[in-house]
């Protein structure tokens, strides 16, 4: 019988889930075997469990640095009539720096591995898209050492624990995290009325502190509401004065915690009430934030933000109107409830198309690979310089707005050649221990194309026929 398209089955491992193995059983009931995920899902998988510590890293490294310019000021005072110096860093110094940016770089590629690891050994692999899906939503980049410290952290401890549970509990662990708030430059937002701030003006009168907006504006443009959703420039400083004091443990000489939770600093904080999309927040402290936050999370314009991520994710760059209607409408009448989302989407016609609808990013398609070659470990793979190599390096996004989700981003040629040369690495010492013409039609069941079948056929020998494979269009396209 000739292929016609992608069969549910088909459609469920690849373009839900992250691919087929060769030992999976094509699901008689596609649906089905998507929701039975919700209650096989590892929440804290035993290798994002063993990382590091990255709060207590950070704090050491602080204490350290501090305790060597205490050290450096009592050896060598300056003379009552000189000028004060520029601080200069001693050798010491830039040894420690170079030393912590060494351990924060093997815990990026470990986390790196354990998120790996994750992927290939899942039994919810639908659920485990969903993890990198809010991972890419609520994105920071690790392109300073405090953050890349933070990035594995961040994925294990905010978005794991409530990918199936409600958004607003997801948002307001993402804007608790360290990394967010260092990566948004949040630990440095004084409100302009703040007792800080007055006794930063009292104590020199001449140096400028004050208000950060990055992260208010990025939850408000990117997190939630979304852009041209009505709000206005003044809506966003009022949001950040908001958010002052909002910070991170042991940030400068006050030893208030660990550096890897979140704080609430009172003296940062700027006073009174706040009026924002036309609601007064008379709160105090740390709960008028998040009684803006809880407000945002439920607002109709983040319900279609979202709908409209998540149906652009499964159906398509150009998502269809009906189906973002449809994920907007359940998201409000859920008040966010993700497990009710996503059995929307499941149900909805759209994501269920037999002709492929997305072009598969470097994770998804590496992943997949792996997965279809029937690997369980990641074993000697260094996931976070192959992630490189194919231009997806992972949580280096370099912009709040994440990876692109669109076709034109990841299918240019030269991007193409890394996955062929890739391929061909990877199956390279595999030799004839697998055979791409068996694997093939059981990693998109029912749905391998006439011409894929015949290029494979075709191979020179059984580790071409095997790249051949992993380069088709039947393996980029999901």
């Amino acid at each position: 019988m000739p292929v016609t398209g992608l069969s549910p089955a088909a459609i469920a491992l690849n373009r839900f889930g992250l691919g087929a193995k060769p030992s999976d059983a094509a699901p008689t009931d596609p649906k089905r075997w998507l929701t039975g995920q919700f209650d096989r899902f590892d929440t804290r998988p035993a290798d994002f469990a063993a990382l590091p510590d990255a709060g207590a890293m950070v704090k050491a490294y602080r204490e350290q640095q501090q305790a060597m310019r205490q050290a450096a000021r009592l050896a060598a005072p300056q003379a009552p009539d000189m000028p004060s110096a520029k601080p200069t860093r001693s050798a010491d110094q830039i040894a420690a720096r170079q030393d912590f940016a060494q351990d924060v770089q093997a815990l990026y590629r470990q986390a790196i591995q354990a998120r790996t690891q994750s992927a290939l050994q899942t039994a919810a692999p639908f659920v485990e898209r969903m993890v990198h899906f809010w991972s890419n939503h609520f994105c920071i980049s690790a392109d300073n050492p405090q953050t890349s410290a933070f990035a594995g952290a961040f994925e294990r401890d905010a978005i794991r624990p409530h990918v199936l549970g409600r958004f607003e509990d997801m948002l307001l662990a993402v804007e608790h995290h360290p990394a967010m708030l260092i990566y948004l430059n949040q630990i440095q937002s004084i409100g302009p009325n703040s007792l800080a701030a007055q006794r930063a003006a009292r104590r020199d009168p001449g140096k400028a502190r004050g208000l950060n907006e990055n992260l208010g504006r990025e939850i408000m443009e990117l997190h939630t509401l979304g852009v041209r959703s009505g709000y206005t420039q003044t809506d966003v400083t009022e949001f950040a004065r908001a958010l002052t004091g909002w910070s991170v443990g042991a940030q400068g000489p006050q030893d208030d915690g660990n550096a890897g939770d979140f704080a609430f600093r009172p003296n940062l904080h700027e006073p009174g009430p706040r009026t924002i999309l036309g609601k007064v927040y008379t709160q105090a402290g740390e709960d008028q934030a998040k009684a803006v936050l809880a407000d945002f999370a439920r607002a109709p314009a983040t319900a279609t933000h979202i709908a409209t991520k998540l149906a652009r994710h499964f159906a398509g760059d150009n998502p269809p109107p009906p189906l973002v209607q449809r994920l907007a409408v359940s998201f409000s009448r859920n008040k966010g409830d993700l497990p009710a989302l996503y059995r929307t989407l499941i149900d909805s016609p759209e994501p269920w198309a037999p002709a492929p609808l997305k072009f598969k990013t470097p994770w998804e398609w590496t992943i997949s690979v792996l997965r279809g070659l029937g690997r369980t470990e990641i074993g000697q793979i260094q996931m976070a310089g192959v992630q490189s190599q194919l231009g997806q390096p992972v949580w280096k996004p370099g912009s709040p707005a994440g990876w692109d989700d669109v076709a034109a981003s990841w299918a240019a040629p030269d991007a193409l050649l890394r996955r062929v040369e890739f391929a061909q690495r990877l199956v390279a010492p595999l030799g004839d221990t697998l055979d791409a013409r068996t694997i093939g039609p059981r990693l998109v069941p029912a749905s391998l194309s006439a011409a894929t079948t015949e290029q494979i056929g075709r191979a020179e020998s059984p580790g071409s026929a095997l790249a051949l494979l992993l380069v088709s269009p039947d393996f980029l396209r999901r």
